[in-house]
C-alpha cells in the first residue's frame, strides 16, 4: 500500500510549486490555474483547462498493511 508523504504539484503556467500539508489545506498557485488539497490524507487537484496544466511532484512511501490474526 502507498502512503502519501508529500502532496505537491508544479503549475505549468506560472511555475509555482505548491504543497498541501494537512487534510484541508487548499493551496492555489499565483496565477490561479491550479490548486492542491488533501495533505497526506488524500490527493485532490483542481485545474482550469486540462491535466497538462500541472506536473505532479507528490511523493509516496510503500507501507505494509497490518494483518489481524
Amino acid at each position: 500500500m502507498r502512503k502519501i508523504i508529500r502532496n505537491a504539484i508544479r503549475c505549468n503556467h506560472c511555475g509555482d510549486v505548491i504543497e498541501s500539508t494537512y487534510r484541508h489545506s487548499y493551496v492555489q498557485c499565483s496565477c490561479g490555474k491550479v490548486a492542491v488539497d488533501g495533505g497526506t490524507d488524500y490527493l485532490r487537484r483542481s485545474y482550469s483547462g486540462n491535466r497538462d496544466d500541472y506536473t505532479d511532484l507528490s511523493e509516496y512511501a510503500e507501507v505494509e498493511e497490518k494483518q489481524d490474526n
